[in-house]
């Protein structure tokens, strides 16, 4: 059976740092297999389809693959349609009465708990606010991620210990939604 996944590649063309052409990007996952393969942005999402491997063994491949292509290090994040669907779905904050900069989702690689974020005291960062989702964390930032404290706080080595996190904003969340939609065919 034919899945449609998206890729979140982390760190990538981000000031000036590891470097990826898009179209390279895309070349590269076609020879492993994939298809379909579309990218969105510059900041690293690829769309594709695959008949083999489920989300941690997709992760896994093009990891290995991009070092070898490209010679650095890159995290990545492979989730299906169904999952980024649900994710964007459950959203616990009125995504529809906010601008996109407001509001981020960070997608983990594994499930957390709440127990790895009790020592935040939320009532500290008000009006910013997260909330734990499936493999997610939803973040409300009114004034911008760039400018969020809490985001900032969200982001310390000890808090993400033993996964893989990166963080994409509204527009982007729905967009993959988009971008994964199956098509008959």
């Amino acid at each position: 059976m034919t899945t449609t996944y998206a890729a979140l590649l982390r760190g990538i063309n981000v000031g000036g740092a590891k470097k990826m052409p898009m179209a390279e990007l895309r070349t590269l996952m076609e020879s492993l297999g994939y298809d379909g393969v579309r990218t969105y942005l510059q900041s690293g999402q690829a769309v594709f389809t695959s008949e083999h491997g489920d989300e941690e063994s997709l992760a896994t491949e093009l990891t290995r693959a991009v070092e070898q292509k490209f010679g650095f290090g890159v995290e990545v994040i492979v989730r299906d349609h169904a999952y980024l669907k649900a994710i964007a779905e459950d959203c616990p904050f009125p995504a529809a009465d906010l601008e996109a900069k407001q509001l981020h989702v960070t997608y983990f690689s594994v499930p957390v708990d709440a127990e790895r974020f009790a020592e935040i005291d939320q009532a500290a960062f008000l009006p910013e606010e997260f909330r734990l989702g499936d493999r997610a964390l939803y973040l409300y930032a009114p004034n911008g991620l760039g400018r969020s404290k809490l985001g900032e706080y969200l982001a310390r080595p000890r808090l993400n210990k033993g996964l893989i996190a990166t963080t994409r904003n509204w527009n982007t969340v729905v967009k993959l939604v988009e971008l994964t939609e199956p098509t008959a065919g």
